[in-house]
């Protein structure tokens, strides 16, 4: 990653309005081009042990219609990546923010559906997303944890005192892991990316198949 890129972020940051970025909008098409190919760097390694569907790089343009926050940008650059097809379910995220940078894998905002399924599953057993959370390289990279939103008690329809309370109550399930300034510039930020995203294939899997089948393992899937 380039130094170049930290320095306008922290630069947007200080001056976030729309005169100085007008000024320097030389610099920030520069620095956003070099930003993008990082991340179809990243795509080009995610494509070696998994299949994506889309890449995304989001707007540095800051929706402010309905914020307290009226400042114009974001002082950061973020892209995501989606996996393909029906049974390949999940998605990649890399935000680069001086001092902020984090990379997340998972299932941000689960449709009304989806998360019953998840639940569901977790209550006939926990045994497997324990394992794989567990897993020597999960807890190395991301902490042996998922994070995301949940609630504060059982949902409905679902018992309190159940041993799996603890996933059952997430809203999102969502891997996380953080980076200093100094790992972003470091020359092996774009393997520890691609290989912190590898680590989360048997996640993956194992949510895939939940949400491409039913509570008796048959497949919801239309076959073509």
């Amino acid at each position: 990653m380039n130094k170049a890129i930290l320095n306008f972020l922290k630069e947007l940051k200080r001056n976030n309005n729309r005169d100085w970025f007008n000024d320097h909008k030389p610099k920030f098409l520069e620095v956003q081009s070099e930003a993008k190919a990082f991340y179809e760097e990243i795509k080009q390694g995610l494509l070696q042990f998994d299949e994506i569907e889309r890449f995304k790089m989001f707007r540095i343009y800051r929706d402010v219609r309905f914020s307290k926050d009226k400042t114009p940008y974001k002082a950061h650059f973020a892209g995501s990546f989606s996996r393909s097809g029906k049974r390949l379910r999940g998605g990649y995220y890399l935000r680069i923010r001086p001092g902020e940078s984090f990379l997340a894998g998972g299932f941000w905002a689960p449709n009304k559906e989806d998360l019953f399924r998840i639940r569901k599953e977790f209550e006939i057993s926990d045994e497997e997303i324990r394992e794989i959370l567990k897993a020597p390289d999960f807890q190395k990279v991301f902490g042996g944890k998922l994070e995301g939103e949940e609630l504060k008690t059982a949902p409905k329809g679902f018992q309190k005192e159940h041993p799996a309370i603890d996933l059952i109550r997430k809203k999102g399930f969502i891997a996380v892991r953080n980076f200093t300034n100094k790992e972003v510039l470091s020359p092996d930020f774009l393997k520890e990316v691609v290989h912190s995203f590898q680590t989360l294939r048997p996640f993956f899997d194992y949510m895939s198949e939940i949400l491409t089948t039913d509570l008796n393992g048959v497949s919801t899937i239309d076959e073509d």
